[in-house]
């Protein structure tokens, strides 16, 4: 190999090499945020629930602190609450759903705090058969009701251009439109909390089924990063290798 060959390679090496453990590093630094995310997520959910109205005056305070920012410590996801209230049976929403493999919907149903405020509830999930109200009729609780569950937050546009468009019309939904959910619903925004709540389990036969949150989280940061140190490491054993066999 030529004098400007030799050097064009080890340039080309030294290239790649930078390249892959950046990407090592990279991973690495993924992993500490991923674990520092789900040890935050676990003692959000461990902890003693606070209510509605405590979660929303954290959310209102950060928010002025940070306008439009919700990514915060006081992010209401996952974070363990208690709301007081009527139901609005009226203005059920359907999500589309499976559990266990049995497809169906998430219901969300308006509960109607005792402060005047409104919050949307993800009561659990409903088979496709039991869609209509009729057919579950021992789930369309009266009068006042306290329930314990999780804050999710809001979305306000489509994750993702392969998500269909919601079907409002049906009141079905393939995201949570937060906006157009609160107006099927025919409810005030400002009047609304913008955070959405899980229900927690339900009583055995009765439908919907609440406690139906999705917390798992994964974490293969670790393998990503061995992956591309490997690479790394193989590439600088090739060329030593290469580098030190003699001409034929």
């Amino acid at each position: 190999m030529s004098r400007g060959k030799t050097i064009a390679t080890l340039i080309a090496l030294g290239v790649a090499l930078v390249i892959l453990l950046s990407l090592g590093n990279w991973q690495v630094e993924r992993l500490q945020w991923k674990e520092a995310l789900i040890a935050e997520r676990a003692a959000r959910m461990e902890a003693a629930p606070i209510t509605v109205d405590v979660l929303s005056n954290l959310m209102s305070a950060t928010m002025e602190d940070e306008p439009g920012k919700l990514l915060s410590p006081t992010d209401p996801e996952f974070v363990s609450v208690t709301a007081s209230g009527t139901w609005d049976h009226a203005h059920e929403m359907f999500f589309l759903a499976t559990l266990d493999g049995e497809p169906g919907y998430n219901l969300y149903v308006p509960l109607t705090l005792d402060n005047g405020m409104t919050v949307l509830v993800n009561r659990g999930f409903v088979p496709d058969a039991f869609r209509s109200p009729e057919t579950r009729k021992n789930g369309l609780t009266e009068g006042k009701v306290t329930i314990t569950g999780l804050a999710r937050q809001i979305l306000t546009e489509k994750p993702g251009f392969m998500v269909p468009d919601n079907d409002r019309k049906a009141k079905i939904y393939f995201w949570k439109d937060w906006g157009a959910m609160v107006g099927e619903a025919g409810l005030d925004a400002d009047h609304t909390l913008r955070f959405f709540i899980d229900a927690g389990p339900s009583a055995p036969g009765i439908w919907p089924k609440g406690g139906v949150t999705q917390i798992d989280l994964p974490n293969n940061h670790l393998a990503y990063a061995v992956t591309w140190y490997g690479l790394a490491a193989a590439m600088v054993v090739i060329a030593a290798l290469a580098f030190r066999r003699k001409p034929r």
